[in-house]
């Protein structure tokens, strides 16, 4: 469907049901933005993370049990 139909269609919709549509869209873009957003900071630090030794100390004891002391 192309953009033209799709407007023409959305408003041929009740005010209540265009706004739902509007509010939906707005989600999912924002939704949307937001994982890209996270995509692209992991990128960005992953040489980091993959190279510098003081960032990655801890993950040697990643797999040990972890016992909370009370």
């Amino acid at each position: 469907m192309k953009t033209t139909e799709l407007i023409k269609e959305i408003q041929k919709l009740p005010v209540r049901k265009r706004i739902y549509v509007i509010e939906r869209t707005i989600r999912l873009l924002r939704k949307q933005e937001e994982a890209n957003q996270m995509e692209i900071a992991a990128e960005s630090l992953y040489k980091d993370y993959k190279d510098n030794k003081e960032l990655t100390a801890f993950t040697n004891i990643d797999f040990e049990n972890f016992y909370e002391a009370r």
